[in-house]
């Protein structure tokens, strides 16, 4: 694309949904510019751009915002399809994808989000609906290289930031995923092996959960 495209993401660090969207630029080899945003604080810039959700991340292409991260991860498949394409081309396959990265979103991430925002029975039932939901997920994986067969693609990029978010989970859901779902573990080092723009993107696994631990301590979670 020409050069004089400006490209900017709004993003929190330890944002899952944010992940995604870095992860597809780099499929793409876009150049952007990365502004942090604050959960406590958010920009004028990031509450103009989303005033609806208010929500990271934003990705603002030529002064346009685009809002919420599946569909501003296919915007980039389709503005910058010239490489990478994140899409199976068929469009079954394409649906079938969506299914997956809507049920990643609803089933993992926000049911993640109870597991160490909740007590009790509420966490409890979270804990069982989260792990029914790795399974599921796994089936759907099986012995595949990937979830899209032989390359890294959609599906791929929705779940992998979950691997950065796992010691969290483990660590407030009581759980024991790389015991438990083997298959994903290993997907999960595959994609790290061989995927540049995945070893790039994401970040330490503990370090996510020391921002876990500090996201409880300011809304006081643990008491």
């Amino acid at each position: 694309m020409v050069k004089e495209e400006e490209v900017i993401l709004l993003n929190l660090w330890a944002s899952m949904y944010g992940m995604k969207v870095m992860i597809a630029l780099a499929e793409k080899g876009v150049s952007y510019e990365y502004r942090e945003e604050d959960f406590r604080n958010k920009s004028e810039l990031l509450l103009k751009m989303n005033p609806v959700h208010k929500k990271f991340p934003v990705l603002i292409h030529n002064g346009k915002p685009i809002c919420e991260s599946n569909i501003i991860v296919e915007y980039i498949d389709e503005v910058w399809k010239d490489k990478a394409p994140l899409f199976p081309s068929d469009t079954y396959d394409k649906a079938h994808a969506r299914f997956w990265a809507d049920f990643i979103d609803k089933k993992v991430y926000q049911i993640g989000w109870k597991l160490y925002t909740r007590k009790g029975e509420e966490h409890e039932a979270a804990r069982k609906e989260f792990m029914d939901s790795l399974k599921l997920i796994e089936g759907e994986l099986g012995d595949k290289p990937y979830f899209g067969g032989e390359s890294f693609s959609y599906v791929d990029l929705c779940l992998i930031p979950f691997h950065s978010w796992f010691h969290a989970y483990e660590t407030y859901g009581k759980l024991n995923i790389q015991q438990n779902f083997p298959k994903l573990i290993a997907w999960g080092k595959r994609c790290f092996q061989n995927k540049k723009s995945v070893s790039n993107t994401l970040p330490d696994s503990l370090k996510v959960l020391a921002f876990v631990e500090y996201f409880r301590k300011i809304f006081k979670l643990g008491e």
